[in-house]
């Protein structure tokens, strides 16, 4: 058994008991008693006194110790619940409803009588034939593309999500390289394994909270749950939890938020919040540390901080990379030519989708779909893509727009253990930038002989390149 199931039995027996269920603290308790943390340790992390979790937690062993009928305390405490899960169905326990009315326990709308169980009811009354609604929200997501590839990629975040259960994932990438896609045919593919699931772009919401009071609303609509012998069905509110993580521990979710960008401060390095979005980054390490059901799918062109430096199997990270050969596909559409030269141009522009599809329209338009003339440009063309670039480029705080055009003037992978001589920068400050310019997905880095070098793609380089002879114009 785990704190989950643990975390819904007491739920419902405190609800049984108050008309309550488990506030964020009480769950935060819970779970850190679980885990054998100091009482201290709880209340490090959840701001509050040590002596307010000691109090919490008497209360949860009391209630614990009238329904088991023996004494638990924190030294016990787990020992207790295994004992009762080995000792009752494992089923009854944790699909058990409780109802308190007059003074009755009832299971289900059932009297528990004295000397009565869960083991000893009918298998036909047990709520184990209760079928929760499922419910999804994806009207701001995009039409599911099943042509996009990437197999490999999917797989990978089935596993994060479904088998590993992580809090968080990132999908970050460069613009256009197929972020949004990936996601859609993700929840696709995962939808049905979860009670609910939802899609929404942060440019719909000025602020943190109108985006959370936005999600709470769609999770604390009622539950609908069927007998699926074709019985009983009742209705369940959930607008008593007062906290966005209560919703997420009440029901298994898929939130997926595109556009997270959006809430990054241009000129700073990578994942700096703009002042009025300073927030997330609480919010984020709330979510990805504390035990719920649900899922945080971000979607943006640079990692958020906490998940920048936090990688374990609660928050993982995906940074997209190009199509290989399946950008064939774009080429094919797009009706070009020298079809021996594709993998050639696909390489060149990273195998990013929306690149891929700009560069074939130009190719169209100058060459009449002839793959080989354009390639035979002694520089990487950019054309429409230099406004493209131009977007990432405003984004950069100084330092990094510096490590860029110097990136830009090499030819091979730098490696930046000891910083070029009279490079205007110290070296914590270029190894910074350069930490920044990789979590925005602007430079690669390279292992040659066990050590770690960075480059930039082609397209970036040349971008680059120009800039360079920009400003010493």
């Amino acid at each position: 058994m785990d704190v989950q199931e643990v975390q819904k039995w007491l739920d419902e027996l405190v609800v049984a008991k108050t008309g309550k269920h488990l506030n964020t603290l009480e769950q935060e308790v819970l779970t850190g008693i679980w885990d054998n943390a100091k009482y201290r340790e709880i209340a490090s992390r959840h701001y509050c006194s040590e002596a307010n979790v000691k109090r919490v937690a008497g209360n949860l062993f009391k209630l614990v110790s009238e329904e088991l009928g023996e004494k638990v305390n924190k030294s016990n405490f787990r020992a207790a619940m295994e004992r009762y899960h080995i000792s009752t169905n494992a089923g009854n326990f944790v699909q058990s409803k409780f109802e308190f009315v007059g003074g009755n326990i009832n299971l289900c709308g059932e009297s528990l009588h004295s000397g009565e169980t869960a083991q000893n009811r009918s298998p036909s009354t047990t709520p184990d034939n209760l079928k929760p609604e499922k419910r999804h929200d994806l009207t701001s997501a995009p039409e599911c593309d099943r042509r996009s590839n990437r197999t490999e990629e999917l797989t990978t975040l089935k596993q994060w999500i479904l088998g590993e259960n992580s809090r968080i994932v990132t999908i970050c990438g460069l613009s256009g390289i197929g972020k949004t896609t990936l996601a859609r045919e993700l929840v696709e593919q995962i939808k049905d394994n979860f009670d609910r699931a939802i899609w929404r772009s942060h440019g719909q919401f000025a602020t943190l909270n109108s985006l959370t009071t936005n999600l709470i609303e769609f999770l604390s609509q009622p539950i609908v749950s069927r007998d699926a012998m074709g019985g009983r069905s009742r209705t369940r509110s959930a607008t008593q939890l007062p906290a966005i993580l209560d919703y997420l521990r009440s029901h298994s979710c898929p939130i997926v938020l595109d556009d997270m960008q959006e809430i990054c401060a241009s000129g700073e390095y990578a994942g700096t919040y703009l002042p009025e979005y300073e927030n997330y980054g609480k919010f984020l390490k709330q979510i990805g540390r504390s035990a719920h059901k649900s899922c945080l799918l971000l979607l943006s062109w640079e990692q958020p901080i906490e998940m920048a430096t936090v990688e374990n199997r609660y928050c993982r990270t995906l940074q997209l990379q190009g199509l290989g050969e399946s950008g064939g596909e774009i080429l094919k559409s797009k009706g070009l030519r020298d079809e021996d030269r594709w993998l050639e141009l696909i390489d060149l522009y990273g195998g990013n989708p929306s690149w891929l599809n700009i560069i074939a329209s130009t190719i169209q338009e100058l060459f009449n779909g002839s793959v080989t003339q354009l390639l035979s440009c002694p520089t990487v063309f950019l054309g429409d893509l230099e406004r493209v670039l131009q977007e990432y480029y405003q984004r950069l705080s100084d330092s990094e727009k510096q490590v860029l055009i110097w990136l830009g003037s090499k030819d091979v992978a730098v490696d930046i253990s000891r910083k070029p001589r009279n490079f205007p920068l110290s070296q914590p400050e270029l190894w910074k930038a350069v930490q920044s310019l990789k979590r925005r997905c602007l430079v690669e880095k390279v292992t040659e002989s066990e050590a770690s070098r960075f480059i930039l793609q082609p397209v970036i380089k040349e971008f680059a390149k120009n800039l360079s002879q920009q400003v010493s114009g």
